[in-house]
């Protein structure tokens, strides 16, 4: 090794540098273990399935509804969260945001449902229902679900769903004279 990489001269060199130069390379090595370590423990995606839209009462002129999850890990590892987040899309336009602040796990290999409230205000209210004048029905309207399972730096699970989803009562027809 030449003599001026030799730890020993590094603070004859430059006396103020090799207290944060050992810093910086401690930090850079823990950040490589770290990155490693989170390398190994791949992991399935959680299933999330939209189970249920409860009213709830609002403010205003906003709605809140009680939006349930049923949540699924597949994985051979508990996976606890402490608060959740969730966006929901219908008929491809943004309808409700809700945050929780509960806690909780889901069993390895098992499955839980979780309540969040959700809030949709009324430019959101208002837009579906101008999308409700362009001929959409309350059939079979798509919609897109995305949220995380907060747990720590690095234990977020994050989650999205799509499907189709049809208000009981709402059909075409209903109410018709015969």
């Amino acid at each position: 090794m030449p003599a001026f990489l030799s730890p020993f001269m590094l603070p004859r060199l430059a006396p103020g540098l090799a207290p944060h130069l050992i810093i910086v390379m401690f930090g850079v090595a823990l950040l490589c273990a770290l990155t490693g370590c989170a390398g190994l423990a791949a992991r399935d995606p959680v299933r999330v399935n939209l189970v249920g839209v409860e009213p709830l009462q609002g403010e205003g002129f906003e709605l809140r509804f009680a939006v349930k999850l049923r949540v699924q890990n597949p994985n051979d590892s508990v996976i606890d969260y402490d608060g959740l987040a969730l966006e929901l899309d219908v008929n491809n336009r943004s309808f409700a945001t809700g945050v929780s602040d509960a806690k909780g796990s889901v069993p390895r290999f098992g499955e839980t449902v979780i309540s969040v409230p959700v809030t949709v205000s009324a430019l959101s209210a208002l837009r579906q229902a101008l999308g409700m004048t362009e001929g959409s029905t309350l059939e079979n309207l798509p919609f897109a679900l995305r949220g995380k399972l907060a747990g720590g730096a690095f234990g977020t699970v994050r989650f999205s769903e799509e499907g189709r989803l049809s208000l009981p009562g709402m059909t075409q027809g209903n109410g018709s004279a015969r």
